[in-house]
């Protein structure tokens, strides 16, 4: 065993230094040069080969992997230990490195030209049949019980990999900013409940029973305050929680870069954020190409109005057309359209290239895609190879409408031109927002080595909220209002605290912006209100009492009254732009212990029943889940 010797003087660098009592190198570090040497290295058995008189083992840790040769002949002792090897034993080998026979030598490994001769090998730990290849990184495996076994799956190639990529992520996002003059600083993970657009975890107190901590959504009236507080320039790399149903973007602990810079406006975050994500993706991934530059700045209204997405791929066009100049004034002949027209509704399409020969089966998947997500139905229109328009509405239409469609959506010959109408715009361009983004990934328009990063700009500042009669913020409740706006925050009534739907505010624009790449929102962020009075009047909008704001906001505001320097930041996922820049469709491939899709940790068996002490201590009792039918407990 290695225990403690007499203390003895250790240079910085050998302190700092890979070696170890167990290792002079690593699994991936050894090079012709160095051929003679005599050496201590230590890792897993990757695979193990016995051809008689010479026991091949290849030896890895997460530097590389190491080729062994146990000699029966030259080091008995030695083979007798290897005998007992299997796969993921942990050994520790003292040897000598040799380089290859002519022929043998491994070009795909960067120790392939050498070769480690063991004079001794020892048994650190040994390690059961695994429940799955980790020596094949290619095998398919269930993603549930690469979960289970997460630390097992760690060791497998791609997943270390990606792991160790968001890694050197990190590691450029905090070079980039403390480079340009931000403070890194922590925030409280036990906060206050505010509402922040999810449901929070909530966390009661043992110390002052009967009330809870939350865990946060995000630092943001922190950040907010340390502007307050004079920081200038803050950053974190932030932990976040949110209770909220999942998806391949979603888990419900996550990490966000958040920052927040003083005397700013929009233009000027933007312009760091920019040059921040190009010289951190130039960092981490430099083989892959950023589509356009400056990133393109697209008006919210013009992004689903062209994307049917604030969150567009432009890695390939396919842009929705208003196709109202087509159809013209007056009766169409087609009833669909028609009924759509009187209600004051839209008629968009797309064309998808090359999909002209779709078969009827092909079609009615389209069809059933669409009314997954809320249309009603989808017409289309066929350009044959030779230019001539086919539809099922050609009847109703006639030909010569037909053929102002296939103009006006600039479909070519071989193009399917889908459409979709209905009386609410929103449907019809998150439809067809939908069916753009996955036509495009479907039909190979999106070139995967492509990053096209892009901003959306100036969202609506509220949307109504019908069942509460009030207006919703649509990011957060701090965004800024564009200063040419700032008139419309006023209530038809007069009185702020009588919000209706027809009020001004519901034209107001908000100074946010959102970042986004490949299809993904990858982060968002505003100018905030950096005014009390301005603040209170945009939360008597959004249905809060006075009373009710000062009991939630009440930290913010009262700061505000001790002087806050105009101020604005954004918050991007970490988890997402790792995922992105990984390839990967889901950023559980990205993160090292995430949850499943039901929030479950398969490996550690969480969430659990507490024990009943713990339930004492906080004075609490599990009474049951109110039933949906009869709402008895």
């Amino acid at each position: 065993m290695r225990g403690m010797s007499e203390p003895r003087p250790i240079s910085p660098e050998a302190a700092f230094s890979l070696a170890t009592p167990y290792r002079e190198v690593t699994c991936g570090e050894l090079r012709a040069g160095d051929a003679g040497r005599e050496i201590r290295i230590a890792g897993w058995v990757h695979r193990r080969r016995d051809y008689g008189g010479l026991i091949f083992i290849d030896l890895r840790d997460r530097y590389g992997l190491t080729q062994i040769v146990v000699n029966r002949a030259e080091a008995p002792a030695s083979a007798a230990v290897a005998d007992k090897v299997r796969n993921e034993f942990v050994l520790e080998i003292r040897g000598k490195v040799a380089p290859r026979l002519a022929g043998t030598v491994n070009t795909r490994l960067e120790t392939g030209e050498i070769e480690v001769q063991a004079k001794s090998v020892e048994i650190l730990s040994e390690a059961q049949t695994p429940p799955f290849y980790i020596n094949e990184p290619d095998a398919p495996v269930e993603e549930s019980l690469r979960l289970k076994y997460r630390y097992l799956d760690i060791r497998r190639k791609p997943l270390l990999d990606r792991l160790l990529l968001r890694s050197e992520l990190v590691r450029a996002i905090r070079d980039a900013h403390h480079k340009a003059g931000f403070v890194e600083i922590e925030t409280p993970i036990l906060l206050k409940s505010t509402p922040e657009g999810a449901r929070d975890f909530i966390v009661p107190s043992r110390l002052q029973p009967g009330t809870v901590y939350a865990l946060p959504q995000s630092p943001q009236q922190l950040k907010q305050l340390l502007m307050v507080a004079g920081m200038d320039r803050y950053f974190q790399i932030a932990r976040c929680f949110r209770d909220e149903d999942l998806r391949g973007d979603r888990q419900p602990e996550f990490t966000q870069l958040d920052l927040e810079m003083s005397f700013v406006t929009e233009e000027r975050v933007m312009d760091f954020v920019e040059a921040m994500i190009v010289e951190v993706s130039r960092t981490v991934v430099p083989d892959r190409p950023i589509q356009q530059l400056p990133f393109p700045r697209i008006d919210y209204h013009d992004a689903i109005e062209r994307f049917g997405s604030d969150k567009p791929d432009l890695r390939f066009g396919m842009e929705l057309v208003d196709l109202a100049p087509a159809l013209g004034e007056g009766s169409t002949g087609f009833r669909v359209f028609d009924e759509v027209v009187a209600a004051g509704g839209r008629i968009k399409a797309i064309a998808a290239p090359g999909m002209a020969e779709s078969s009827r089966s092909q079609i009615d998947e389209l069809v059933e895609f669409v009314r997954g997500r809320g249309a009603k139905g989808l017409a289309h229109v066929s350009v044959a190879a030779d230019g001539t328009a086919h539809s099922p509405i050609a009847k109703f239409l006639g030909q010569e409408r037909i053929e102002a469609v296939v103009r006006e959506a600039a479909a070519k010959p071989g193009d399917l031109i889908l459409i979709v109408a209905d009386a609410n715009h929103e449907v019809v361009a998150d439809v067809l927002g939908r069916l753009r983004q996955e036509l495009g990934l479907r039909l190979g328009l999106a070139d995967p080595d492509v990053l096209a990063y892009c901003w959306v700009f100036h969202f609506p500042m509220y949307q109504w909220d019908q069942e509460k009669t009030r207006w919703d913020a649509t990011h957060n409740p701090f965004s800024g209002v564009l200063p040419e706006d700032e008139k419309l925050l006023v209530t038809v009534s007069g009185d702020p605290y009588a919000p209706s739907r027809l009020d001004p505010a519901g034209r107001a624009r908000a100074m946010q912006y959102d970042v986004a790449l490949n299809g993904w929102e990858l982060g968002g962020g505003s100018v905030r209100i950096h005014k009390r009075e301005l603040l209170e009047r945009s939360f008597a909008l959004q249905g809060y009492s006075l009373e009710k704001m000062h009991e939630l906001f009440g930290g913010i505001l009262e700061a505000f009254d001790y002087g806050a320097p105009p101020h604005g930041g954004i918050a991007m996922g970490i988890d997402r732009w790792a995922a992105l820049f990984s390839q990967q469709t889901n950023i559980r491939e990205v993160m090292a212990f995430p949850k499943t899709q039901s929030g479950t940790d398969l490996m550690l068996e969480a969430p659990s029943q507490p024990e009943q002490e713990q339930y004492a201590d906080l004075g609490l009792r599990f009474v049951g889940i109110p039933s949906q039918q009869t709402g008895d407990h």
